[in-house]
């Protein structure tokens, strides 16, 4: 992921680390000077600075809607 990509909440992206459920994908829900995600397999809540964000995305799976307009 790029640094100046921009972030919507609905963006699923899969993480570099994999959740200890066995989950690898995660929506994204608060965007900020921190971002909150919840694993899609046993709905998690994390919340991680933006650094640490941005070094665990591996890639994008879908965009969210905000995207779109």
């Amino acid at each position: 992921m790029e640094i100046s990509e921009k972030l919507y909440v609905g963006d699923v992206v899969r993480m570099r680390k994999q959740h200890p459920c066995g989950g690898d994908e995660w929506e994204v829900v608060r965007v900020g000077a921190d971002i909150g995600i919840v694993c899609r397999t046993c709905q998690h809540r994390v919340l991680l600075t933006r650094r640490k964000f941005v070094r665990g995305v591996k890639q994008f799976i879908s965009r969210g809607a905000e995207s779109e307009a």
